[in-house]
């Protein structure tokens, strides 16, 4: 073999790369294709089928030992009153639990006992019954309630359908001034959202508020007709990426 058939043969596979189909493309975008990326959101509205709140009892007495026997014998009576009123006990969790030493304000001096449990109603309309049980049962610390879906997954997935659906409508309308047409969705991507005030799929309980619960203590009675329910919106984002074509 001569000098010129060496040159000839070491340029060959680089005249066939350059004759081949154009190089693959990640995104899944075929040469004859145009990427479009759209971003959306979508919402869904869904009443809320349980609650969940927090009650305790906070204790005052000169001495640790007195003050913690009372915080005790005061919360059992609690959480046999929101037995009565139907709650599970499966559904009712030790929060906190603790004792300390007053150092300022009116129980200065004395000794402070803490008991907080937490409450999962499961049917939002005996939510304000288990309330009203507590409170009448002496509870004087409340935190809550907060409305909530059972399944926030369904929620969120009709959430999300209606996000698609508003990104394609979106890539419609830009494919029809461009002239295009939709060829076929690349990716999919989930952007997250938010169900109420909890980022999905959930969010820590709000803190307890250490206080007397006065407004319950004066109208207990009314506490089961006080909640209502409502809506729950759920709201998410998707991008996602479509490939046009032309028409």
């Amino acid at each position: 073999m001569n000098y010129k058939s060496l040159a000839l043969a070491a340029c060959l596979p680089l005249g066939l790369a350059a004759c081949g189909d154009a190089p693959f493309d990640p995104r899944g975008v075929d040469h004859d294709e145009t990427l479009l990326s759209v971003s959306a959101t979508g919402e869904s509205e869904i009443r809320p089928d349980e609650a969940f709140f927090q009650v305790g009892i906070n204790s005052w007495s000169r001495s640790a030992t007195s003050a913690s026997e009372a915080n005790a014998k005061d919360i059992a009576e609690v959480v046999a009153a929101l037995k009565s009123a139907g709650v599970a006990e499966k559904d009712i969790q030790t929060r906190t639990v603790g004792i300390q030493k007053v150092d300022w304000g009116p129980n200065k001096g004395q000794f402070q006992a803490s008991n907080v449990v937490a409450v999962t109603v499961r049917d939002v309309e005996k939510a304000g019954a288990a309330l009203t049980a507590a409170t009448e049962a002496g509870a004087n610390v409340l935190s809550g309630p907060d409305l909530r879906i059972s399944d926030s997954e369904k929620a969120a997935n009709a959430a999300y359908g209606e996000a698609f659906k508003a990104a394609k409508s979106r890539a419609e309308a830009y494919a029809e001034a461009a002239g295009m047409e939709i060829s076929r969705v690349l990716t999919i991507r989930d952007g997250g959202g938010a169900q109420g005030n909890r980022y999905l799929p959930g969010a820590p309980p709000p803190p307890v508020r250490t206080a007397y619960v006065e407004a319950m203590e004066q109208s207990a009675n009314d506490a089961s007709s006080a909640i209502m329910p409502g809506q729950t919106r759920s709201r998410v984002s998707v991008q996602v990426d479509f490939a046009l074509k032309e028409k």
